[in-house]
């Protein structure tokens, strides 16, 4: 299979992370036999230095002819810390999702059970944890109509839904709640919230083509009490824009480290992958950024070209390492390996087509990358 990938790499060290999931994607083409293509695009902070732009023309259109976009990270102190600056690295993720018309956000939290000790949570409440948030993207009261009163002392920010927008976010739910344990969770405030109301009519209506699922509902402050007290309940959390900004985010902490969380950006046309960390200024070129939230990501690229076998493959590998207690140093590993000896680790055990990989074959795949 051909495919032809985007990449967005971006600032701080999104090079870095973006570069060793592009080394494992080349072994994931190596051994199902597949041809990966990657274009190289600028945007955010690295763009505005070369073109005063962080979304120049040539990177949409690169994005557009693309199968799929891989996403590094985004971001630059020299315009967080000028609050003068009218044009910021930030506003070229913005303009992309507008763009292409991204409007559902995944995200997969899963704990480890090798790295319990550092999530906030005791391990009791986070063994087993497997859960994925289903968040609309471009609508809501981010999107709405905002403003100010004349004098000023009053202001407004609309929250809109249509039922078309509900509609193609809650397929794409049901569908992945029929692939997973069959169980999907619609947050909302309906209880206050008109859109809310409009949430959950719009989601009984679709539910009965959906028979299988088992659909539940819960307000987005009780949701956000239960993902902490018991997160293990939930399989797949349907919600809009503003609560699904909040609960993913405080979702976030419960593997222990943002450099193990992808992300994806679904659209009609094309679907961007990018892990949810930050860009790390502090730590860009120092070799020590955890790849895996981004060779993550490119598993879950994989999952949406269809390439299900392939996206295991990076699941299986990153799984055995953490098992061996492998990893980077924000992970605390009792064996810790520099990013990109990581990633050239991930890649050998990709390219490993047995099932069982024993504790010796890793060293000696690690013996050869130190």
């Amino acid at each position: 299979m051909k495919k032809k990938i985007a990449v967005l790499a971006g600032d701080g060290i999104g090079p870095e992370v973006v570069a060793q999931a592009l080394q494992v994607l080349d072994a994931v083409a190596n051994r199902f036999g597949h041809q990966f293509t990657y274009h190289p695009a600028l945007v955010g902070a690295t763009a505005i230095d070369k073109t005063g732009t962080p979304l120049p023309d040539a990177t949409l259109e690169t994005c557009h002819k693309s199968d799929a976009i891989l996403f590094g990270a985004i971001g630059d102190p020299k315009y967080d810390n000028d609050p003068n600056a009218k044009v910021r690295p930030e506003q070229g993720l913005l303009k992309l999702r507008k763009s292409l018309g991204l409007y559902c956000n995944v995200r997969p939290v899963a704990s480890y059970s090798g790295l319990y000790h550092l999530s906030p949570l005791r391990d009791e409440r986070i063994a087993g944890v497997d859960f994925v948030i289903y968040r609309e993207l471009t609508g809501g009261i981010y999107f709405g109509d905002k403003g100010r009163s004349d004098d000023g002392k009053e202001a407004f920010d609309q929250c809109f839904y249509s039922r078309g927008e509900i509609e193609r976010i809650a397929h794409l739910a049901f569908k992945a709640a029929q692939q997973r344990e069959k169980r999907l969770t619609l947050v909302d405030k309906a209880n206050v919230l008109e859109s809310s109301r409009l949430w959950r009519e719009t989601i009984q209506k679709m539910a009965v083509d959906y028979s299988d699922v088992q659909l539940n509902y819960m307000f987005v402050d009780n949701a956000a009490m239960q993902l902490i007290v018991a997160p293990s309940q939930f399989d797949v959390i349907l919600t809009s824009n503003m609560f699904g900004d909040i609960l993913s985010d405080e979702a976030s902490v419960i593997p222990g480290s943002l450099g193990l969380l992808p992300s994806a950006s679904i659209g009609s046309k094309v679907a961007l992958f990018e892990p949810i960390h930050g860009s790390y200024p502090q730590a860009a070129g120092e070799d020590i950024a955890n790849p895996m939230a981004t060779i993550l990501s490119a598993a879950m690229m994989l999952d949406h070209l269809e390439m299900y076998q392939e996206a295991m493959s990076i699941r299986d590998a990153i799984n055995r390492c953490l098992t061996e207690g492998i990893g980077t140093p924000d992970l605390k590993a009792q064996y810790t390996y520099s990013c990109s000896q990581v990633g050239s680790l991930l890649s050998s055990i990709v390219m490993e087509e047995s099932p069982q990989l024993k504790k010796d074959k890793i060293a000696e795949s690690l013996s050869t990358i130190i």
